[in-house]
């Protein structure tokens, strides 16, 4: 399966990637992608946005008439109004998380970008997040995006993951192997 073809499957895609081409087609690429940005930190900020999204208690209309008025006092752009509004008619709100995962990885795949997802056990420094996206850049022939967490659990060493590929080279990673050999043998 293509890369493309997992990032449209389901609702959230499908969603996605009308919106995608809507504003492909106007050439409002980075508005739509900035207000949706707008509404993801709205999703992760706000326990109430999140329960209005998820809950499926509130009836159709409400839903629709609170997400109209939110999206009017974030000033969303018409593109993304209308598709919350299509979405909270059809009851698939709950889908809005991932319909805004899902149009960021049809816009960076667009641009010929890729996000790799680090965790690290502290927050990297500037020249080796360089030499990290550099690498990563060589070896998969595009640009990176970099999505860093730290977790302070793995002692040292980083995770990576590139789509469905992912690398771990934590210490916290090591030990476990290490321990579950040492069961193995005793």
């Amino acid at each position: 399966m293509s890369a493309t073809a997992s990032l449209t499957s389901g609702a959230a895609g499908r969603y996605a990637t009308a919106l995608f081409e809507i504003a492909a087609e106007s050439k409002r690429l980075k508005p739509v992608e900035a207000d949706l940005d707008t509404l993801a930190a709205a999703l992760a900020e706000s326990s109430d946005l999140r329960d209005l999204t998820q809950s499926p208690i509130y009836p159709r209309d409400q839903q629709g008439a609170a997400m109209a008025a939110i999206c009017t006092k974030m000033e969303l752009g018409a593109e993304v109004s209308s598709t919350v509004a299509l979405m909270a008619s059809n009851r698939r709100l709950p889908e809005l998380g991932a319909t805004i995962a899902a149009f960021k990885a049809l816009a960076a795949e667009a641009r010929g970008e890729i996000t790799a997802d680090v965790t690290a056990a502290s927050k990297l420094s500037a020249e080796q997040r360089k030499a990290l996206s550099a690498t990563l850049a060589e070896s998969l022939g595009k640009k990176i995006t970099m999505n860093e967490t730290v977790d302070p659990s793995l002692i040292g060493g980083l995770i990576v993951k590139v789509g469905s590929v992912m690398v771990d080279t934590s210490i916290k990673s090591k030990l476990s192997q290490l321990q579950n050999a040492m069961k193995e043998v005793g």
